[in-house]
């Protein structure tokens, strides 16, 4: 079962029953925007998950987003991890901590002071912060979590409709009978039925994360010998 966007939005008024004067393509977009980003928040889905390069510069203690072949921010969901090597040498690397600014200031309070960063934080939408101030080039790993492609009139399919379609529905609906100040009953039925959803998505990816170790030939549970017994033990 696959779902696209047109009849997402159609699902949604049919189980709401009204009408687009009342749930407006408008309206109805905004629930299944909010919903792709719930669900990306919620399963941890490792189908948007990637790496991404950036280069830092010496002296310079910030990295823009994008900058070299670094992530679009328009399409960046959140950084999960930093690591950083030397431009030049071994490309050994080191795994910066997220911290925040406050702790950033505190502890690197000099920005003209330079050394291996050891640290990131957020500075704003569109550029992370490190601490101390790179005292060299170094390459940068991000880890990163994508943005889904949004179902929308032009995008009319995308990998949640394809692959979560009852988490997109009943999710909008929950979203929907909030709006609409619909009866209790029916917003936790729908909220109970998004929330197994995502549970099923999620089985669903440690099945393929156990069929994926098992190619590799590693052992999930300890074998026991079993020592045959023979008539008379």
């Amino acid at each position: 079962m696959t779902v696209t966007y047109a009849e997402l939005t159609q699902q949604i008024l049919d189980y709401t029953e009204v009408s687009t004067d009342v749930l407006t393509s408008t309206r109805t977009n905004d629930f299944i925007e909010h919903v792709e980003n719930r669900i990306l928040r919620e399963a941890d889905l490792d189908v948007f998950k990637s790496h991404q390069s950036a280069n830092l510069t010496a002296d310079n203690a910030f990295l823009s987003l994008p900058g070299g072949t670094s992530p679009d921010p328009t399409s960046l969901a959140t950084i999960r991890t930093v690591h950083i090597w030397p431009a030049s040498g071994a490309a050994v690397r080191d795994f910066l901590e997220q911290r925040d600014i406050s702790y950033m200031n505190e502890y690197w309070p000099n920005r003209t002071s330079t050394s291996t960063p050891k640290y990131w934080a957020w500075w704003d939408q569109n550029t992370i912060y490190l601490a101390p101030t790179p005292d060299s080039a170094y390459n940068v790993e991000l880890g990163i979590t994508r943005l889904p492609t949004r179902l929308s009139s032009s995008n009319t399919t995308s990998w949640l409709g394809d692959n979560a379609p009852k988490a997109l529905l009943y999710g909008c609906l929950a979203e929907a009978f909030k709006f609409l100040k619909g009866p209790a009953e029916m917003l936790q039925l729908y909220e109970q039925s998004y929330q197994r959803a995502i549970q099923a998505l999620m089985i669903e990816q440690t099945g393929r994360h156990r069929r994926d170790e098992y190619l590799h030939g590693e052992l999930k549970l300890p074998m026991q010998s079993q020592k045959t017994k023979t008539i008379g033990e």
